[in-house]
């Protein structure tokens, strides 16, 4: 799902946000009820305590002096009256929580009542100066043995109208507070991991490797240190590499100058030839090989030159040999490079475009803050298939294996690990007009670095 964060903090922040979400509304919703119900019980019982303290009077009060009784208990804010009807109607909204905390004190007080009733009101009652107010009124009766109701009308304490805004604002508070130590924790384990793994995308056995610095949990410290060791027994492995590299190519090329020493001295010359013709194209595939293998890992050091000048000094090469090599104007261009290995790509991509089009066309340019070298020729292109396959190592169009048609199929491997080693890329087109078009890029941040 769009949605759904791809990031760690993101995907915790969601999980932990939601799941913290539906526990907050239920603790919510259940501390909202018990508090109102504490809030509506404290409001009543000093009502009904002294509701119970005048049916008591009353109770024990003889008939004649029960109805003064009842009339000298009605002040401040507390009215009763002996009724032979409740003033709470059978048919009205009444209050069920307070009849039965009625019923109990009653019950504890050891009066007995034939029935209970309690309801809810509000009532405007004029000040003594200035304008009424609304007041709410508790109304209780209680019916007596003889069928005689005592009611009662008694002012309460308004509900605390704010107690869900401040209930409200404590779970919001806990909410954000557990939430963000849930992120913060997220986000510290994120960001070792995010060090971790653009390491190991900028790490592709060409170059000395980052090392990450070990941090956050215990357990995310050891795997970090794991993957700096992992960096350096690979390092040490490419290492090896090379130098077993070197070994072979030394140790084979000493064999093969000495066959073509020997080669030298054979008749008939046909037959020298061919040999002769071998032997070289065995040295060449052999020099081929050690350059791909060994692209990236050179020594060479990098430094700013003028991309288009040194284009331009190669292409003047392959003109004084007579060869159809073209190169459109190009202004000044200053690129961080290897000069050695940038120039072996540019002459492979230049032979190829030689070899297989029957000519070839160079441009330096700059797009979009990058370096792009296009070598073009007029042949018949390739199929969409073949462009991207083209590029791997051995792969050759022309499957005879003969240099004079095409070489050993390394052209265009070792040109793109150039293009990789410099941390840009390398990729055919086919041309409109017709014919392939090579186009070598190196990132804008080897330009930018030059421009400093």
């Amino acid at each position: 799902m769009k949605l759904v964060p791809r990031s760690l903090p993101g995907q915790m922040a969601l999980l932990l946000g939601l799941a913290l979400l539906v526990a907050q509304l239920a603790n919510f919703t259940l501390i909202l009820n018990e508090r109102q119900k504490l809030s509506l019980a404290q409001n009543q019982g000093p009502a009904i305590t002294r509701f119970v303290s005048t049916a008591a009077d009353v109770r024990q009060a003889v008939p004649e002096f029960r109805t003064i009784l009842v009339e000298g208990s009605s002040r401040r804010g507390a009215r009763f009256s002996l009724d032979a009807q409740s003033l709470v109607a059978t048919g009205s909204d009444r209050d069920q929580g307070a009849e039965s905390r009625l019923r109990s004190a009653l019950k504890e007080a050891g009066i007995s009542a034939r029935d209970v009733r309690a309801a809810l009101t509000t009532e405007r009652r004029q000040a003594r100066h200035g304008a009424g107010a609304t007041v709410r009124v508790i109304v209780l009766s209680a019916q007596e043995p003889n069928g005689t109701w005592l009611n009662g009308r008694l002012l309460t304490p308004r509900t605390d109208r704010w107690l869900s805004a401040r209930l409200g604002a404590a779970t919001l508070l806990l909410y954000l507070i557990v939430l963000g130590a849930s992120l913060f924790i997220a986000l510290r384990l994120a960001q070792p991991l995010a060090d971790l793994a653009a390491a190991a995308e900028r790490f592709q056995g060409r170059s000395l490797p980052d090392r990450v610095e070990a941090r956050g949990p215990a357990d995310l410290r050891r795997a970090i240190e794991a993957f700096n060791a992992m960096n350096a027994r690979i390092v040490s492995l490419l290492d090896e590499k090379d130098t077993m590299l070197g070994a072979i190519g030394h140790d084979l090329r000493t064999p093969l100058a000495s066959l073509r020493i020997r080669a030298e001295n054979i008749e008939p010359v046909d037959e020298r030839d061919r040999m002769v013709a071998t032997i070289e194209q065995m040295a060449a595939m052999l020099e081929d090989i050690l350059i791909l293998a060994r692209t990236g890992r050179a020594r060479e050091t990098t430094r700013g030159m003028d991309l288009a000048a040194l284009t331009d000094a190669l292409v003047e090469e392959y003109r004084e040999l007579g060869q159809p090599v073209e190169m459109s104007p190009a202004k000044r261009l200053v690129v961080e490079l290897q000069p050695n290995l940038i120039r072996r790509a540019i002459r492979n991509l230049i032979e190829n475009a030689v070899t297989y089009g029957g000519s070839a066309t160079v441009r330096v340019e700059e797009r979009m803050g990058s370096a792009v070298i296009a070598v073009s020729d007029r042949g018949s292109g390739l199929a969409p298939e073949q462009l991207g396959t083209v590029l791997d190592p051995f792969r050759r169009l022309e499957g005879s294996r003969n240099r004079e048609t095409g070489g050993s199929g390394l052209g265009l491997a070792i040109a793109r690990a150039v293009a990789e080693s410099h941390g840009g890329s390398l990729r055919l087109e086919n041309r409109g007009e017709g014919g392939l078009v090579a186009l070598l890029q190196l990132p804008v941040a080897a330009i930018a670095r030059a421009k400093r």
